[in-house]
Formats: structure tokens, C-alpha cells, sequence
């Protein structure tokens, strides 16, 4: 059991039910999956830089990434049908927790200008963010990088709202934007 996990199971559970007053012990929110996703449309033409994109999501989730096609044809987009356009990893149980620890405490202060995350949910109980480059994570080698990729991380929970789901993942650690208080 990671370390974050076990916080949840012990810190983080207790402090959400005496905030909220849940009735039943299973309506608590707990974190189900972390979806990281990185959009690969310029490197879909070049076989080499998909590789690589490939390779660096692989090292930063732990697990290999699927491939998202494209359902239809554009020709404003210069688009064919069955395109790789996207990569994406859907993160459980322990990893989920070990990469969520990492983004937390290793990634998060390593931001250029980093003063929180913003706090705003999706209205469904569930985060997004986005990152600019990949660089950020130290499990990729800076001398390998041809490109500079962002990706997006959406962190799904059991939440009911934004409150539950902000709440959740302030406990776990995840560092917001504090709201200065206007003099």
C-alpha cells in the first residue's frame, strides 16, 4: 500500500465525514482514476516523434498508452479517418496513488511560477488540468527531448460535487491557488 493511500484510508476519510456528515460510510469520496492524455496530432505525421511521445508517457505513468484514432474525416484539419491523434493512460488502484504522490510532491514545485493549481471542478465531481510541457517530470531525460509536449490530467472521483471533490483533493495534498483577502 503507497503511502498516499494509506493517508487516504486513514487521515483523509475521517476528515471528509466529520466535514460533510455523511450518513453512510460509502457515500465518503474517494479518488477512482487519474486519466493522463496528450494530444499527438504534429507527431502523428512523423512515425519517429510518436514513438517518443509514446515512450516519455510510458515512463512518466508507469504503463503503456493507448492510441486515441480520429472517428471521422476533416479535410479543414488535414484529417483522415482511423488517425492517431492522441495517446492516453488510465491509472488504478496503486499506481494511481505513486503517480498522484509523485505529481504532488516532486512535479508540482518543479512548475516554472508555480502558485497552486486553480480551484475549479468540472461541476461533476471530477479535476482537470493542464500542463504545458513534459519536461516537468524528472522520470523523462532532457537530452532525449526533441519537442515539448503538454498533456492533460483529469483526476476522477466519486464526489457528487466540487466541494466534495475540491475538499478531497486538497486533503491528498494537491496544492490550489489560496484566494488573497482583499484589505
Amino acid at each position: 500500500m503507497s503511502r498516499l493511500q494509506k493517508r487516504y484510508k486513514e487521515e483523509v476519510k475521517e476528515a471528509l465525514n466529520k466535514t460533510f456528515a455523511y450518513k453512510n460510510p460509502m457515500l465518503i469520496p474517494e479518488l477512482k482514476k487519474i486519466v493522463i492524455s496528450m494530444g499527438i496530432a504534429e507527431a502523428s505525421k512523423d512515425k519517429n516523434a510518436m514513438q517518443d511521445c509514446v515512450k516519455e508517457m510510458t515512463l512518466l505513468s508507469g504503463q503503456k498508452p493507448i492510441l486515441t484514432k480520429s472517428k471521422k474525416a476533416i479535410a479543414n484539419f488535414k484529417l483522415r479517418e482511423e488517425q492517431p491523434i492522441g495517446i492516453k493512460v488510465t491509472l488504478r488502484r496503486k499506481r494511481m496513488y505513486d503517480f498522484l504522490d509523485r505529481f504532488i510532491n516532486i512535479v508540482s514545485p518543479r512548475i516554472r511560477d508555480f502558485r497552486g493549481f486553480p480551484v475549479k471542478c468540472d461541476g461533476m465531481g471530477n479535476y482537470s488540468l493542464g500542463l504545458e510541457d513534459q519536461q516537468i517530470f524528472p522520470e523523462i531525460n532532457l537530452d532525449e527531448v526533441k519537442r515539448t509536449q503538454g498533456m492533460n490530467i483529469t483526476f476522477v472521483t466519486t464526489s457528487k460535487n466540487d466541494g466534495e471533490c475540491f475538499e478531497l483533493l486538497k486533503l491528498l495534498g494537491l496544492p490550489f491557488k489560496v484566494e488573497e483577502e482583499k484589505k
